[in-house]
This record gives structure tokens, sequence and C-alpha cells, in this order.
């Protein structure tokens, strides 16, 4: 029965490349034809290929409406929160997680530090859009032109004079951001306040939220939280993995 099973799941990425006939799955299979044509009808029962009139296959409709409720209901935030827990207990600072959000960067979950002076902020409440880490990874992966509008389209409030000053600096800092891959602040909201972040991308590779760890200077320095980076994105690309059902579960690690 498991054999069955897996020639049959194996058909699918076959057919993710194109249309194929029944000697194609078969030869790739390395089955008879008629065994071949059984896991095909059973397929086809359930929507998951179809044969069209040239008598090739191809996935069919039901396999997609699946996969979209499947991403639908995934929940980012139940999924990065035991790994956002193991990483502010491996590095005692906070951890925040932000998705965008109609023309907001939100944060969705957060996880305290463990030293007394700690961060102002709450889940539920936007970020500084123009200077957050977390906001400039998930701005950076728009396309070009939506980025372009948002960016022009914004207020650059001066937090600190490390803040980003306008649109073609804050557009140059997202270009820098997507070609790295990660993001700081270092001072841009609050004088004393740094943080360095992570993109978590779907199994499409966009961007679909981003995590950061943050840390006031009387506890770390900026250099020092810096190193904590290679964590950051190991983290990062765990909950991606578990995210996009790349990785099982239990292999994820921090």
């Amino acid at each position: 029965m498991s054999q069955t099973v897996d020639r049959a799941l194996s058909i699918l990425p076959l057919l993710a490349e194109g249309p194929a006939d029944l000697g194609q799955v078969a030869d790739r299979l390395g089955v008879h034809k008629s065994t071949a044509l059984r896991l095909l009808r059973t397929l086809h029962e359930h929507g998951l290929v179809y044969r069209q009139s040239d008598q090739r296959y191809r996935l069919g409709a039901r396999l997609f409406a699946l996969a979209q409720e499947a991403m639908e209901n995934l929940d980012i935030r139940e999924i990065a929160h035991p790994h956002l827990v193991r990483l502010n207990e491996g590095c005692g600072h906070t951890v925040h997680l932000a998705v965008y959000e109609e023309g907001e960067v939100l944060y969705i979950d957060k996880v305290e530090s463990r030293y007394p002076v700690r961060m102002y902020s709450r889940i539920g409440k936007p970020v500084a859009i123009t200077v957050a880490a977390v906001a400039k990874l998930l701005l950076a992966d728009l396309p070009e032109a939506e980025r372009r509008a948002v960016a022009e389209k914004l207020d650059y409030p001066m937090y600190t004079a490390r803040s980003t000053p306008n649109a073609p600096a804050f557009l140059r800092e997202l270009e820098r951001v997507r070609e790295q891959g990660w993001a700081t602040d270092l001072g841009g909201h609050e004088e004393s306040i740094n943080c360095v972040a992570a993109p978590i991308r779907g199994a499409d590779g966009r961007v679909v939220a981003a995590m950061s760890v943050s840390a006031p200077n009387v506890v770390v320095s900026a250099d020092e939280l810096l190193t904590l980076r290679p964590l950051v994105r190991r983290t990062a690309d765990a909950i991606s993995g578990e995210y996009s059902g790349r990785t099982p579960q239990k292999d994820n690690v921090t």
C-alpha cells in the first residue's frame, strides 16, 4: 500500500512540469502502463489530475483548490511562536513578529526580554515604518513599482538623527536590504534601541512576515547585538521551512 501511495504521489511533481501521456508517466514511475493507468484514474476521481482531450494528463483544479485553502488557513503566528520563544530563551532579548497589511506593518507576536529594561511595543501596534527593521524587509520584497509608490506616499519623521530622511534614501535602504536578505534599525527610532531582523518566506519565496531581535544599549551594544544575526536568520529560515512545508516540524532547530 505504501508503495502504491508513493507512486501515485510521484505523478504530481511530474505533471507539475507539464502535461504528460500515459507512456511518459509509466516510464517515469518505472511501471507497466496498466499500473500507471490505475494510479491516474484514482487521482482523476479525486480531482487531482485531469485528462485532456489529447489523452494527456495535467494537474487537476481540485489540487489547486486544496493548496489555496491550506495556504489561507496557515497561521504564521502559531507556526512561528515556538521558534520565537526558543530564540528568546537563547539570547534573552525581545523578539517580534510582524506582517504587512493594508499599508501598515503590524506586530502580531512578541516575546518579552528577560532583562528589566524592556521595549515599549505591543501586539497589534503599527511599527515606525520608515525605520523599523521588520518594515524594511517587508517593503523591500514588494515589486519595484509598488515599492516606489509606497515610499513616495510615506511621511519621514526624524525620530532621531539616524532616522531615514526621505523617499530616495528609503528606497536605497530597501534595495540594500533586498540584496543582503536582512535588515537593521540601529537607533533609527529610539537612540537607545537597536534591532536586527530576518525575513520569513512562503513556498513561493515571497516574504510573508519578518522577525526581529531588539535590545537597548544599556543591555547590549549594537555590535554585540549584530553578532546574533546568524541565529536570527536560522530561526527565520526554520519558520519559513515549516510554514512552506519544506521541512518537518521535528527537524526545525534554532
